[in-house]
């Protein structure tokens, strides 16, 4: 078959769930046995995610291949169960910068290079090679922002002219919010959904779906309205309304029949329809059999009580998931590393917690709350699981408070420090000290040997089919920063356990505390690993000591 094209666009507003309908929607083609693989596309003119902080965009997310891309490639990857490229991603500046690089290369033989035909293009283009190396059936694109925006604009063309190439085989597919007014906000409002498909219209698009994003389920009367006004037939208008999880979604939308309707503006007949493993997940997450708390100590809160979960999404979803595979209901608190610098006392809310992470992070702030709140864990025996910046703090609460090193630090807080059991290779410093940024972090999957014996060694045992002995992992880093191994030796005598490390540079990946009954740190990030129907290991281990401390 030639390969069929889903495109999947917003209306009205941002953030109304794009990435989560294209994953579900990614899901519910796959279980109905065709190879399938997602792309998003970011319409900012960055080449990539790497320099935005999460603050800004949300989380950070990292393949495999090292490429640093949108978090709702995360949702892609956990949806499908599957490890995606640099292939699936793409921005407006990594288009150009394609482009002008081919110009520069004289790979257009001497022709004007024009931003129409030549940018959409390159994103078809980009499009093909990912369906090719992925070797899918079906390629679901997401186009980040929102219809009627300049920015996205040579996106749409690139839909246009392929759906002109090929009509029977490309679905476009528009998110649209529809707003609930009126008292108890039942009134669904239909015009907003109206205008954005015209706006649609005007770059020469006719949308063949539309997913009617609300507070409630669409009733029968809205969705008849909106397949008038907008030019659908019957059947064409799915309610897209709030759920609990995330993972319903997929669900919801079956209810609706939304493969019915893809596969019939693909003329496609699905070789299957199996969603039970999926169902049976979600209601799993409905009939927890307890609940379990966790404590995530970060500093990428925004302000006052707005809580920025996006900057944390992959650490959220993975405790989920290891919750749900225990029966549990994760019951997840944010707590501001900020309030225990400047109160302490604050300190004596962790004990109220089954277990805390402290995940990744850039920058000193709230760096010496993130320490203290470390050390009360390791003192009071409370669970802790710590992700990169996490074992960085742990080594140096460690070295601090028991090795006796009072003034141990990181060269990332403090360049002229001088007991840095925290440092950067001595590679990377010839090119930090020139400024040169690029090429100084450790970015994508490394191999990690994990230690016999060690908690780790046994979490992951089932991951690697039951192996014994010391065995290697792969996972995805996102750091400049490791372990100084000059004062390896010092902390290791001391009590602190070395239970992973890359034995082509010899750089510690994971360690723990004897004695203890979860302390572990990881200089990766399991996160971008788990799934929903296969959690990560280690959270996986995190979340049952968990749930046994709270007993």
């Amino acid at each position: 078959m030639s390969t069929k094209y889903i495109f999947v666009t917003g209306g009205v507003m941002s953030g109304v769930g794009k990435g989560v309908a294209a994953a579900s929607i990614a899901k519910i083609i796959q279980s109905s046995g065709f190879d399938v693989t997602a792309i998003k596309i970011d319409p900012y003119v960055n080449v990539d995610a790497g320099t935005m902080s999460p603050t800004e965009h949300g989380e950070v997310f990292v393949l495999d291949d090292g490429m640093e891309c949108d978090q709702d490639m995360g949702n892609y990857e956990r949806f499908l169960n599957t490890s995606l490229s640099s292939a699936n991603y793409m921005t407006t500046g990594s288009v150009y910068l394609s482009v002008i690089n081919k110009e520069r290369r004289m790979e257009y033989g001497g022709k004007q290079v024009e931003v129409v035909p030549r940018i959409p293009m390159e994103i078809i283009e980009r499009i093909n090679n990912a369906a090719k190396k992925e070797k899918a059936q079906i390629v679901i694109t997401e186009i980040g922002g929102t219809v009627g925006e300049y920015e996205n604009l040579l996106f749409l063309e690139a839909i246009r002219l392929l759906k002109l190439k090929q009509p029977k085989d490309v679905c476009v597919i528009l998110v649209s919010y529809v707003p609930a007014l009126g008292a108890g906000g039942t009134e669904l409002k239909t015009k907003p959904t109206q205008h954005a498909v015209r706006n649609l219209n005007s770059v020469g698009i006719q949308p063949d779906i539309i997913l009617g994003r609300a507070s409630v389920p669409l009733d029968q009367k809205r969705k008849e309205k909106i397949q008038f006004m907008c030019g659908l037939e019957a059947g064409d208008v799915i309610s897209a309304p709030n759920v609990e999880s995330i993972y319903e979604v997929a669900i919801n939308f079956e209810k609706d029949n939304i493969s019915s309707r893809i596969f019939k503006k693909l003329a496609l007949k699905p070789k299957k329809r199996d969603l039970k493993e999926w169902k049976a997940f979600t209601d799993k997450i409905k009939h927890p059999k307890g609940e379990v708390k966790i404590g995530i100590v970060g500093k990428y809160f925004g302000s006052g009580d707005f809580i920025l979960t996006d900057s944390y999404i992959s650490v959220l979803e993975s405790v989920k998931h290891a919750a749900y595979f225990w029966n549990q209901k994760p019951v997840i608190e944010w707590l501001d590393s900020d309030v225990y610098e400047k109160n302490p006392a604050k300190l004596k809310e962790l004990s109220s917690f089954d277990g805390i992470v402290i995940p990744g992070g850039f920058g000193n702030r709230g760096v010496e709350g993130k320490i203290k709140a470390i050390q009360y864990c390791r003192e009071n025996k409370i669970p802790f699981f710590g992700l990169c910046l996490g074992l960085q703090l742990s080594v140096i609460e460690f070295a601090r408070n028991v090795v006796g090193l009072k003034d141990a630090t990181s060269r990332e807080f403090e360049k002229n420090c001088k007991n840095a059991v925290i440092d950067v290779m001595p590679e990377q410093k010839v090119l930090l000290e020139e400024r040169h940024y690029g090429g100084t972090m450790r970015l994508g999957a490394y191999d990690c040997q994990v230690q016999e014996g060690a908690i780790s060694h046994k979490a992951y045992k089932d991951w690697v089919d039951g192996a014994v002995g010391p065995y290697t992992i792969s996972e995805r880093h996102r750091h400049r920063y490791e372990v100084n191994n000059d004062y390896r030796d010092e902390l290791v005598k001391n009590g602190l356990v070395v239970a992973g490390i890359n034995v082509k540079k010899d750089l510690v990946e994971i360690i723990e505390l004897q004695g203890h009954p979860f302390f572990v740190g990881v200089q990766f990030h399991p996160e971008f690993k788990s799934r929903p129907l296969k959690p990560h290991p280690l959270f996986k281990e995190f979340v049952r000591v968990a749930v046994k401390n709270k007993k």
